[in-house]
């Protein structure tokens, strides 16, 4: 009962619309996503698909606790008009923006983890692997936002994809840009700027510029 209870505590009129709006009806009526009430809806189109088996409350969106901020006064945004896709369970914590443009494809993969007050601009493709754990204050962007332009008039920074492989940790306060690819099993440590490719797995990547600082590690969930 208190299961339930917990349940009903979650769900909102928004986490109803929110469903049928994107979802299938035979998905929709199971109530796949759910939705924190401090959930800003700036912009509700584009598609969502979940390429998994649905269950009750597998996608949540502004829940969480981290000690750090008042959850109580920090905002989520959705603001999507291109395409999002889920592969499994993925939780997006307190305060975290999310923002896809028309062209945009973000995909989240199995057993995401977004904790806390970290943004994902997509306006061309981000792709997360399984198991990807971001902590707080992160920013993760596959454009620039405006164009510059040479004198024959071709535009110099165009978008380009960022892909994070699966257990992926990246930790607070890092930027990563457009071209980045972070291969699978890596850690990024706190406030480090990657972009590029960084080339070798199971590898821990630090600092500005981003270095290599240790190679054959794991880390634990």
């Amino acid at each position: 009962m208190k299961q339930i209870g917990r349940f009903f505590q979650k769900m909102n009129v928004r986490t109803l619309y929110f469903n049928f709006k994107y979802l299938p009806f035979n998905q929709a009526i199971k109530l796949p996503i759910l939705l924190s009430s401090n959930l800003c809806l700036k912009k509700c189109s584009g598609q969502i698909y979940i390429d998994a088996p649905v269950k009750t409350g597998m996608i949540q969106i502004g829940f969480g606790d981290v000690g750090l901020f008042d959850k109580k006064k920090s905002r989520s945004i959705w603001e999507v008009s291109g395409i999002v896709r889920f592969k499994g369970e993925c939780h997006i914590g307190h305060g975290s923006k999310i923002s896809v443009g028309p062209k945009g494809k973000l995909i989240f993969g199995k057993n995401f983890l977004m904790t806390a007050e970290s943004t994902i601009a997509c306006f061309h493709h981000v792709e997360f692997g399984d198991n990807s754990l971001l902590s707080w204050d992160i920013l993760i962007m596959d454009t620039d936002y405006h164009s510059i332009i040479d004198e024959s008039g071709k535009v110099v920074n165009p978008d380009k994809p960022v892909i994070i492989g699966s257990k992926v940790w990246i930790g607070c306060r890092c930027l990563i840009l457009k071209g980045t690819v972070i291969p699978n099993n890596c850690v990024i440590g706190a406030n480090t700027t990657v972009t590029g490719t960084l080339e070798i797995e199971n590898a821990l990547y630090a600092g500005n510029p981003c270095k290599l600082l240790k190679q054959n590690i794991t880390w634990k969930l």
